[in-house]
């Protein structure tokens, strides 16, 4: 029997008492500010209870909820501070905790999805949960063989709950507004509930980690754990260390978050053009700060000895839910980029009608949506560029104003299927890059990465130069077939 409330009454109770409840706090702060109390005063008060009992309220329900929950706490930066700042702290608290399920039920899962002798499978498990998620919660063990383990255990009924909440979440949407305003939710919860099979299907999660695993395995800046044993509702894979992304977020050097940055950009657009899939849960919570490698400690070469802190490492988690791009980043993105740096309206304007961002019936002004664009892209546009919670809130309220010329033409623009999941990657990513305030070098992963970003003739003219920089040795006396770079 599980462990969740999985009452469909009981859970949808819950859930409707959280639009209730602010508009009975509105009325309560009302009354405060007759009695005395400052607007202001009131309004971050009202605020703060309501993120606690949003926490509380997700927290507690997990499934749906909680994966809601995960979801927004990445956008809070584009938010107004007034309204961000009571959230912070409760929202972050999502990424990386929740109230675990007793030990009793995960002994449960073990034993019938292992066996009875699960238990020989490990010379070390850990009853308290290192980590809570929206559908499992994640052990820390030492596997038979030595290694140290994080064991993914999937919550008893966690897919009936998981679609339970997203249905009614969906009919709470236009309610649960005030919670996070200037945000449709609605979209965002119909997108979670088309990717809830394979979240649940921890074989398939398997598979994907594995293929990243493999791809990145000797790679100097992202580290994958390698999987180590996968049954239905339970997956095993090799533990790392290092500094949760949120910690980062909260306390981190400039020099740490600038390095987190970059690798965060660096695996989202590598990451399809190496293994076809794209990573579609970038929150905080699925992110490690890793320390130098051995090699590199080995040598004195740590932030603490002075070392450069370039060598720090992402670590990435959690591939339950990914995007399969068998040819990477649709080329179109990259052209669409390319165009609109080079100020191409009508090129621009007609590779989105191509893609179906445009509809048919729609017809709209080009060099008005060059213009709709171009702050949103600024990032590509210089060399480097520091990502801050002011300037994504500048975008935000530059779209989400009815008055703005932006609002009007954002309305008129669609959002073709195959690029849903993509377009909240991207969006999420920025949203954690805000959080971190990191300076990045955009241009350099995108020249790296997107196919057609650079034009044609930089591509060939970049990999001319390359066949010309490796000569064989045969001219230079060498034994045949040693390539040399000249």
């Amino acid at each position: 029997m599980s462990d969740l409330p999985r009452k469909a009454v009981t859970r949808t109770a819950k859930l409707a008492a959280l639009p209730l409840g602010f508009a009975g706090r509105a009325t309560w702060g009302l009354g405060k500010r007759i009695g005395g109390k400052s607007a202001e005063l009131v309004a971050r008060e009202v605020q703060q209870r309501t993120a606690d009992q949003l926490f509380k309220t997700l927290g507690e329900l997990k499934g749906g909820a909680m994966k809601l929950g995960q979801a927004l706490s990445v956008f809070e930066s584009a938010l107004p501070e007034e309204i961000a700042g009571p959230y912070r702290a409760a929202l972050t608290k999502l990424q990386e905790a929740a109230p675990p399920l007793p030990a009793r039920t995960v002994h449960g899962v073990l034993t019938e999805r292992i066996g009875e002798d699960w238990r020989e499978y490990f010379l070390e498990f850990e009853d308290t949960p290192a980590a809570a998620a929206s559908i499992g919660q994640v052990h820390r063990a030492v596997w038979h063989d030595g290694r140290e383990v994080a064991v993914k255990v999937q919550y008893p009924g966690a897919g009936e709950a998981l679609l339970s909440d997203l249905a009614q979440l969906s009919r709470f949407a236009r309610l649960l507004g005030p919670l996070v305003p200037g945000m449709d939710i609605k979209p965002l919860i119909k997108e979670l509930r088309d990717r809830v099979s394979e979240e649940l299907d921890y074989e398939l999660e398997a598979q994907a980690q594995q293929e990243h695993a493999a791809e990145f395995e000797d790679d100097p800046d992202v580290v994958i754990p390698q999987v180590v044993h996968q049954s239905d509702q339970v997956l095993v894979t090799e533990w790392i260390d290092g500094i949760p992304l949120s910690e980062v977020i909260a306390e981190g050097t400039a020099e740490q978050r600038d390095r987190a940055g970059q690798l965060l950009a660096r695996f989202l657009f590598s990451g399809p053009a190496r293994t076809g899939l794209l990573h579609a849960d970038p929150h905080p919570g699925n992110f490690r700060l890793l320390p130098p490698a051995a090699a590199e400690e080995e040598a004195g070469q740590t932030e603490e000895n002075g070392g450069p802190v370039g060598s720090w490492r992402l670590g990435v988690l959690d591939f339950g839910t990914v995007d399969r791009l068998p040819g990477g980043l649709p080329r179109n993105i990259g052209d669409s980029l390319r165009l609109a740096l080079e100020g191409d309206a009508a090129g621009v304007y007609g590779l989105l009608r191509e893609e179906g961002f445009v509809k048919e019936s729609i017809d709209l002004d080009p060099d008005a949506v060059l213009d709709y664009l171009l702050p949103i892209i600024e990032p590509t546009q210089v060399e480097e560029f520091t990502f801050s919670r002011g300037w994504i809130r500048e975008q935000a309220a530059r779209i989400a104003d009815p008055r703005s010329p932006a609002h009007q033409l954002g309305r008129q623009l669609n959002l073709p299927p195959s690029y849903v999941l993509i377009h909240r990657v991207t969006l999420s990513t920025i949203g954690v890059l805000c959080q971190l305030g990191a300076t990045v070098r955009l241009r350099d992963e995108l020249e790296a990465w997107l196919p057609g970003f650079l034009t044609e003739v930089t591509e060939t003219v970049d990999a001319e130069a390359e066949a010309e920089g490796t000569e064989y040795a045969e001219e230079e006396g060498e034994p045949e077939g040693e390539p040399v770079q000249a």
